[in-house]
């Protein structure tokens, strides 16, 4: 038996048909947000960054990297960045020569070094400071994924730097992806070293 379709059946059929459509996008999620998708491009580095290497180099310019089975905790932040169509190379280059002044000297240099000034975090910490949001270094539930996050080490005083993940420990603490000397890891050190500075850029 063939039903006739009438005018009325017809929009009915259509509106339910779309608002099927939008429950169905509403329950897909919305897009990542920023500091998501730094943490999961971050997290893109696990397993192929899998050493530690300080040394010098060389780099061109701009988008410049050692080679990605290596670098140091610094490079897991500007890889991470690179994916997100930000390169901390230049952008560190360019504010370091209009503002001087505002940078450690920590090196005795006298002038910008495109090869290795936005791999020093004490550099990425002014950085991050003149050009995003300096955020609380003891209040737990500040600190967002995608956050970057400064340490000295305890003893040496050495700089150390990472990021925010999306997991946290069993305690609530959230866990951070950087590269301390093993690669690139997603462990629980938020709170294991002092923190120097907590920006979200």
């Amino acid at each position: 038996m063939i039903v006739p379709v009438t005018y009325r059946t017809l929009y009915k059929s259509l509106v339910f048909i779309g608002v099927l459509g939008f429950a169905q996008l509403a329950q897909a999620g919305s897009p990542l947000s920023s500091g998501d998708k730094l943490a999961q491009d971050a997290k893109k580095q696990i397993g192929v960054t899998t050493s530690y290497d300080p040394a010098y180099r060389k780099l061109e310019f701009p988008r410049g990297d050692v080679p990605i089975e290596t670098g140091v905790c610094t490079d897991v932040v500007i890889r991470a960045y690179r994916l997100q169509n930000m390169d901390l190379q230049q952008l560190v280059n360019h504010d370091m020569k209009s503002n001087w002044s505002a940078y450690p000297k920590n090196w005795g240099l006298k002038s910008t070094d495109k090869n290795i000034d936005h791999r020093r975090v004490p550099n990425l910490e002014v950085f991050f400071a003149r050009n995003g949001q300096t955020l609380s270094i003891t209040d737990k539930a500040s600190f967002q994924t995608g956050d970057i996050v400064s340490w000295r080490l305890p003893k040496s005083n050495l700089p150390h730097i990472g990021i925010v993940s999306d997991k946290v420990a069993a305690d609530g603490t959230p866990l951070i992806i950087h590269n301390i000397g093993q690669g690139t890891q997603e462990e629980n050190i938020l709170f294991a070293y002092p923190i120097k500075g907590h920006f979200r850029y």
